[in-house]
Parts: structure tokens; C-alpha cells; sequence
């Protein structure tokens, strides 16, 4: 192939570390974090992109490694054939488009949608270039050699003999192992070792010197880099969370700029070796980097659909609560008040409480329950942060053992289970084990198997959480009433407040903290809430709260429980509990989650595929083989702000977030409850929302690919097989069914009972969470009157009127 570069403006000849840096931070900036293995939290994958619309985000990963954001256009004609997607959502998708260029009419759109072609061509990779012009797999080879140095350098405690040592830095580690390592010698870099060798032991001198051979000019230089960091997205991803979470600390880490330099030196090595083949090619790709980012007809026609799909739900849901009255207000005062995470599968069950008795009234609040707790386990060096990951830590809470003795048994216990742990997972000693030891397995095998290994789902009672450093009472004051006004729970207590976190009991699941509490940060939520309660049933911290004008009376208990997700039963920590409770006030609570489970049960048995029965269900947490014992958050699409009343009389099916919240008590307060569940839980809905809309459309990017063949790899992550890319974000199994049926791609709609002046004051002083509603990553609704969905956000700060539609 002979290429011709024309009309290309050159830079002064040289490396300008200034523009590389800058180029560096912007690379860095458009990869997401992923959380590891054990604190798996959702990450919208495009957190960098905010300032673009889904069509140019389209066409930027179109352009640099190949896959679509997008649906392809006969999903959206049929959801058009079908009725899914209104007639009228459809022109109003296409008026609202800020495009010049674009189709004049519903039947151009729909034409245009119908002219399908392939995505736009993939800038090749140098070592695309490389593999072209000798015949070498050489991008599979990069994977490969860096996934295998990476694992053993970033190994989470998974692997038996660690392989390097993280006490230098991720680019020496790599400049150590690419000495010893032989394979891209064997396969005809013979002076890679060399080369790599010979680069600077700092990462930034050593892109810098790189890139002066690469690309002297800086041309497109933006765009090689980040397509450098995304062909090793997954690894990329770990470094960009290492970062991250040393800027929550208050500390800066480089190990994401480690890695960028570790791919390029196969790029300068690859470069070097065959220059005079690949030159005028590789010249070419940089010149199309150069080239400005443009969405294509096509997929702006796209992103028209996908609008319009998203309005027609947003129809359906206006018409749904508009049938709510919601001034029907139960009369009779609540005998049980329920506090549940607004996570979506919290909703089948608030519904199927309330069904249980009119005098059972439930709220929704961030799982956390408003404590950014940094908690330490029994007989246990680790901090685990049960707090959104958009936030530090501001308490420190752990775990004590009643035995004195416990702590020396359990390390006694620790040091006799790991060794015959290796002796097990050993590649020598693993042979000999099963053949002394595998028949009498026979039967646990074929228990874990069918699922019959007793009700896994049950939370265990664990000792009781207690804050690290004692509080004095103005400080459990401060929190508590914070906690309360954001849950807009200030009077009218019940004489029993359940305050339900929740978790996801399962087995054999690498990916099970991602069915836990985001806003726990991929950990249970049982932790917080028995915090809260304990701090909420202190009689000191009541006198103070009535001096704050809230008062809780006497005989009203609060009770922490956790909502086991994958079961629906709920254990009660009754046992924290520190005040007189009447007996049969327990009992009460009991027999209605029973009864409220057997009920939110019933209905997940028909969503989940192959579940017939309620026992079904519950054997899904017990078995090893199972790869989909819950949905998890499968199927949002909704964010809800506003009173319960609102949508209590109807069923959203396991589609929306439900935060309770109560403008008029906050308007006293300047709408502060407001602003925080802008910044806060709503960002952290979209992350979610976002993620699993990744997953599903760009699934070899963005989603961890088919469970039945993933391998973990040092606790980070898993291969789909036994190498390749490290893998991130959500299983196959997680967002599809079999029968095609899961999680529906559609970016999130959030809706707030509030005025729109306040709401568009928080997002005049959140120029990021403003982004999010302007480019079209969330949709943004208002209530006006009891339960009426009537105005929409367009961007700009502008709202407009909703009219229902007979086609909605």
C-alpha cells in the first residue's frame, strides 16, 4: 500500500515535553477507573467524555480501537416497528438534536438508520502496522507479554509466589522483566531487550525520549496516546484506580503513566526495528490522529434513536405516576417505618412490604446511610472504605471480637488454612492432594453443585461495628441530624425504624462485590446501618437532636438489618440494640419481611431464567455453578427524588432508584438535601447506569465477557480464557439472558420533585454534574403539582413543558 501525506502543518522539530505532558494528562483523563476484584464499584467508561455527545464519543472509539457505542440501526428500526419507539418521541429527538447537519424528517431519519454500514475504519495501532508488514500477531504478542509481567506485578495476594516486586516502580519492574524475558527475541526483535533496557528509569523521560522518535512532531499526539493506554484498557483502568484513589488520599500516583510508557517502548521497539517498512504507514495513521473527531450521518442518526427511545420511556413513566393519586395518603400512622438503599432491587421489595400492612411505611437513602466510614474487620490489617467512591473517608470504624481469645484463635486458624490452601492450588502438590483427598469430596461436589449446601443467603450476626476513635455527643449529634434532614425523616417516627443496608450472598462469583452496595463501595451495607442505629438509639444523642427541633420519641427503636439481594430475606441485627424494645414489636418486624420476601421472590422467580419456584431462587445463592443468581442492577432506568406517595401505588419494576425527598422542608434549608443528591447519589446512579449501558453495547471494551471463562488474575480482574486483555466491567451474564432478555442499554432518566430554579441553581454552581445533563448523559425531569412529571431540561439552564401523548 503507498500512501501520500499532503498539506500536514509541522510543529518545530523536537519533543516539547510541555505539549507531551499535557498530551499525557489528556490520555489519562479519558481512561476510567476500575475498582479491583473485592470492591468492585460501577464506573460510567466514559467519565472522560462528559464534554462530547454519545455520536462523537461514538466516533472517537470508532476511530481508535474499533468498537461502537451505539446500537447497530436495525435495533432502533425495530424498536420503531414494534412502537417502542413513539412516533412523536422521534421528531421531538430530532428537533432537539444540536447537529447542523441532520435528517430534515422522521422518514430521512429512519432512512438513514436503514443505509447501515460498517463503523468507521480503526486508525491502526503501529503494531497493527508492524503485523501487516511481517505477518506477526504482533498486538496479541504485546497483550500477552504485558498482561504477564502486569499480573505478577500488580498480584492482589492471589498468586503463591509473588513475581515482582512492587517496591519500585511499575516501569523498572517492566524494564527488569522485558531484560529476561525472551519472546520478543524469539520472535525476531532481537535487540528489544536492549532497546528497553537502554530508555530512562523515569517513565516521563522515557516517553519523552519515545515519542522524539515516534512522533517528532506531535502529530495527532493526543490521539496515539490514548489509543496507546486503550489497547491495554483493562491494565489501564487498574492504574487510572490506583490514581484516583491516591487523589482521594491527598497523594499522587504515576503508575497509569508507568504503563502508557511500558506499551510504548513495544511501539519505539517495534519503530526501530522495522522503520524503513512501516514509516510511511505509521506517518499516515498519526496524520488521520491529526484529523479532527466528527460524528457520522449515521451516527448521529444514532443517537436521534437512542434520544428517542429514552423519551418514549420517559412517556410511559410520566403517564404511569400520573394515574398515582399521590394526596391518597394512608391515615393511619406508621407502626413500622423501612429505610432501604435506593439501589433498584430494593424497590420489589419496599413495594412488597407496604403490601403487607397499611401501616408499613418505607423510605430509600444512599446505602451508606450518610457515613463515610472507613472500616477495619476483625483480626484484620485491611480498610475497607463503605462509602461512594466519589468521597474520602471522614470516620474510622471497626469490628471488635467478644472473646478476648478469638483474635489469636483466628490467627492460628489463618495460619493453618493458607498452607493447605497451597498445598490444594500448588501445580505438584494439587495432584496429589485430589488423589489422596478428592473422593471424599465426592458429595460436597455434588451438594455445591445442585445448590444444597445449606441457606448461604443467611447473613451471618456478626460482632458488633463501633466507631474507631470515640465521639463526643455534639459530634453524633452533628452526624445524626445531618443523616436524618437528607432523609427527609425529621418527625412522625414510628415506633419501629428499620434501617435495611443491603448484600448479595453468592458462591464461587469473582464478580459477587459487584452485586453488593455501590454506595458502600462494592462492600454490604450492614456495617453502616448498624452504625447509624446504634448512634440514632443513644439517648444522649436524642436530647441533642430535640434541641435541633427533631424529636424522637422514646418508645421508637431503630434496628439495623441487611437486605440479602440475592434471597430477599433480611437479617435483623437485634442484638446491638441497647434500649428497652417491646418484644412484640420484633416479632411484628420479622413476620412481615418474611412475608414481604416470600412476596419480592414470587416476582423476581419470573424474571430470572430457569427459576420456577421461590425455592429456586433462594438455591441460586448456594450453588457454585450458578452464573446469574441475581440481576443485580440490570434494568434501570430511572432516578426518582420525591415523596414516596409518588410512585408508592405502583409497581417500577425493579426499573428505578427511589430516594425519598421533600423540597418544601428543604427549602428551609436553602435546598442543601437537594444539591447533595445532584453531586452525590445521582452521579453515582449514572456511573451505574452508564456501566451496564457499556456493557452491553461495547462488550468487548467495556464488559468482562462470558463467565464460564474467566480465570482471575491477581484479584484485579479476569482473563476470558487464559490470557488476552484483562477484562473489566460487567459479565456477559450480567446484562443478557439466554432468551436475549436483561438489561436494556438507555441512559438514565432522572427525575426530582423540586422547582426548576433550585434545580437549575445546583447545576449552575456544578459545572461537571451540569455536563452530564447538557451532552445528553442523563435526561433530567421535574415534577410540578402532586406526582406530575411536566417539565424537562433541554441543557443551557432551560427547561421546557412535557405534553403527553397518545403514542407515548
Amino acid at each position: 500500500m503507498n500512501v501520500t501525506v499532503t498539506n500536514i502543518a509541522f510543529e518545530d522539530d523536537g519533543a516539547v515535553p510541555s505539549l507531551i505532558d499535557d498530551a499525557i494528562g489528556r490520555a489519562i483523563e479519558n481512561i476510567a477507573p476500575a475498582w479491583p476484584l473485592e470492591s468492585t464499584v460501577a464506573v460510567n467508561p466514559f467519565v472522560g467524555q462528559a464534554s462530547k455527545r454519545l455520536a462523537e464519543v461514538a466516533a472517537q472509539h470508532q476511530r481508535l480501537i474499533g468498537t461502537d457505542t451505539l446500537q447497530p440501526g436495525d435495533w432502533y428500526l425495530g424498536k420503531i416497528k414494534s412502537g417502542a419507539i413513539a412516533k412523536h418521541a422521534l421528531s421531538e429527538a430530532l428537533d432537539a438534536a444540536p447537529y447542523c447537519v441532520k435528517p430534515v424528517g422522521v422518514a430521512e431519519l429512519e432512512d438513514a438508520l436503514r443505509a447501515e454500514r460498517a463503523s468507521a475504519c480503526k486508525v491502526p495501532t503501529l503494531a497493527d502496522i508492524a503485523m501487516t508488514a511481517t505477518g506477526t500477531d504482533w498486538p496479541t504478542i504485546i497483550e500477552d507479554c504485558i498482561g504477564r509481567w502486569a499480573a505478577a506485578y500488580f498480584d492482589r495476594g492471589g498468586a503463591l509466589r509473588q513475581g515482582a516486586s512492587q517496591a519500585q516502580t511499575a516501569w523498572k519492574s517492566w524494564q527488569f522483566w522485558a531484560q529476561h524475558d525472551r519472546t520478543a527475541q524469539l520472535l525476531g526483535l532481537a535487540d528489544f531487550r536492549a532497546t528497553v533496557r537502554d530508555l530512562p528509569s523515569d517513565a516521563v523521560a522515557a516517553i519523552d525520549e519515545m515519542v522524539a522518535v515516534l512522533n517528532p512532531h506531535n502529530l495527532g499526539l493526543d490521539g496515539q496516546l490514548h489509543q496507546a493506554l486503550l489497547s491495554i484498557n483493562g491494565w489501564a483502568q487498574h492504574g487510572r484506580y490506583l490514581r484516583w484513589i491516591a487523589e482521594l488520599d491527598g497523594r499522587s500516583d504515576d503508575t497509569i503513566i508507568d504503563l502508557l510508557a511500558v506499551r510504548l517502548s513495544w511501539d519505539f521497539a517495534l519503530y526501530q526495528a522495522l522503520q524503513s517498512q512501516i514509516e510511511v504507514h505509521w506517518l499516515s495513521a498519526l496524520s488521520d490522529h491529526a484529523m479532527p473527531i466528527s460524528a457520522s450521518e449515521f451516527d448521529i442518526a444514532r443517537e436521534i434513536a437512542q434520544d428517542a427511545y429514552e423519551r418514549s420511556l420517559q412517556g410511559n413513566l410520566t403517564k404511569q405516576l400520573g394515574a398515582v393519586d399521590a394526596n391518597d395518603r394512608k391515615d393511619l400512622a406508621p407502626s413500622i417505618q423501612a429505610a432501604f438503599c435506593i439501589d433498584v432491587r430494593s424497590e420489589v421489595f419496599r413495594r412488597a412490604l407496604e403490601s403487607v400492612s397499611d401501616d408499613i411505611v418505607t423510605l430509600g437513602f444512599a446505602g451508606f446511610f450518610g457515613l463515610p466510614v472507613a472500616h477495619g474487620p476483625a483480626n484484620s490489617a485491611l480498610s475497607e472504605s463503605r462509602l461512594p467512591v466519589l468521597l474520602s473517608p471522614g470516620l474510622q470504624s471497626c469490628t471488635h471480637d467478644h472473646a478476648e481469645t478469638s483474635g489469636l484463635v483466628n490467627e492460628l486458624v489463618h495460619k493453618a488454612v493458607r498452607p493447605w490452601h497451597q498445598v490444594k492450588t500448588a501445580a505438584l502438590t494439587s495432584f496429589a492432594y485430589v488423589d489422596a483427598i478428592g473422593p471424599t469430596y465426592i458429595w460436597e461436589l455434588a451438594k455445591s453443585t445442585m445448590g444444597l449446601t445449606g441457606d448461604k443467603g443467611k447473613a451471618e450476626k456478626s460482632p458488633k461495628p463501633v466507631f474507631q476513635t470515640a465521639l463526643d455527643d455534639g459530634a453524633k449529634c452533628d452526624i445524626a441530624e445531618k443523616v436524618l434532614r437528607a432523609m427527609s425523616l425529621t418527625h412522625g417516627f414510628a415506633q419501629t425504624v428499620l434501617l435495611a443496608g443491603h448484600g448479595a450472598n453468592v458462591t464461587n462469583n469473582p464478580h459477587k462485590s459487584a452485586l453488593h452496595c455501590g454506595a458502600c463501595g462494592g462492600h454490604a451495607g450492614d456495617v453502616n446501618a448498624r452504625l447509624l442505629a446504634d448512634l440514632l438509639n443513644d439517648q444522649a444523642v436524642r436530647d441533642g437532636l430535640a434541641d435541633r427541633g427533631i424529636g424522637i420519641p422514646d418508645a421508637t427503636v431503630f434496628v439495623a438489618g441487611l437486605h440479602d439481594t440475592t434471597t430477599d430475606s433480611v437479617t435483623l441485627y437485634d442484638g446491638d440494640i441497647d434500649r428497652p424494645m417491646d418484644r412484640a414489636a420484633l416479632d411484628r418486624l420479622l413476620d412481615v419481611i418474611g412475608k414481604a420476601g416470600m412476596i419480592a421472590r414470587a416476582e423476581r422467580t419470573a424474571r430470572l431464567p430457569g427459576a420456577k419456584s421461590e425455592r429456586d431462587v433462594m438455591a441460586r445463592a448456594a450453588n457454585w455453578a450458578e452464573t446469574r443468581p441475581e440481576w443485580g442492577l440490570a434494568g434501570c432506568k430511572y432516578f426518582i427524588a420525591a415523596p414516596r406517595s409518588y410512585s408508592a401505588q405502583t409497581s417500577l419494576s425493579s426499573e428505578s432508584f427511589l430516594h425519598d425527598y421533600d423540597h418544601h422542608a428543604d427549602q428551609k434549608n436553602d435546598y442543601a438535601v437537594l444539591e447533595l443528591i445532584l453531586t452525590a447519589p445521582v452521579v453515582v446512579a449514572s456511573w451505574i447506569s452508564l456501566q451496564y449501558y457499556a456493557s452491553s453495547v461495547a462488550t468487548e471494551l467495556y464488559g468482562s465477557g462470558n463467565k464460564l471463562l474467566h480465570n482471575v488474575v491477581g484479584g484485579i480482574g479476569v482473563y476470558e480464557g487464559n490470557g488476552g486483555q484483562l477484562r473489566t466491567g460487567l459479565p456477559m451474564q450480567s446484562v443478557s439472558g439466554d432468551d436475549g432478555a436483561g438489561h436494556e442499554p438507555v441512559r438514565l432518566t432522572v427525575c426530582i420533585d423540586a422547582p426548576t430554579s433550585a434545580i437549575s441553581d445546583v447545576l449552575e454552581r456544578h459545572p461537571t454534574v451540569r455536563a452530564l445533563f447538557d451532552n445528553g448523559w442523563l435526561h433530567l425531569m421535574a415534577f410540578e403539582g402532586a406526582g406530575k412529571l411536566s417539565r424537562r431540561y433541554t441543557g443551557d439552564l432551560v427547561w421546557e413543558d412535557v405534553h403527553p401523548s397518545a403514542d407515548a
